[in-house]
């Protein structure tokens, strides 16, 4: 059974940091291209960062330069370090491959910004 766990949320004010976690297990990690996903109470769900198999990363317009995408195959693990954060990341992150998700959705780990 493949499970996608998101976990390391939680309220910080604004320019702090927060490292986010996905624990992934059944299925070859290593050869899927993960991203993190967010979304806001009301609207979409948007790729925001996103790191090949071979670890190149991409990143949204909207995190570029204050989030960095990492991943750790042995671990099964993908990370999401977020500096600076701003109320606008204010959202519930989730963890899938891309581009197209290839998984059951988990339950996202809460990131609320506000002072």
């Amino acid at each position: 059974q493949v499970q996608l766990v998101e976990s390391g949320g939680g309220l910080v004010q604004p320019g702090g940091s927060l490292r986010l976690s996905c624990a992934a297990s059944g299925f070859r990690f290593s050869i899927y291209p993960m991203g993190w996903y967010r979304q806001a109470p009301g609207k979409q769900r948007d790729l925001i960062a996103r790191i090949t198999s071979a670890g190149s990363t991409n990143y949204a317009d909207s995190v570029k330069g204050r989030f960095t995408i990492s991943r750790d195959n042995a671990k099964n693990t993908v990370l999401l370090q977020m500096n600076s954060l701003k109320p606008e990341d204010t959202a519930v992150y989730y963890c899938n491959t891309y581009p197209l998700p290839s998984f059951t959705w988990g339950q996202g780990t809460q990131v609320t910004v506000s002072s």
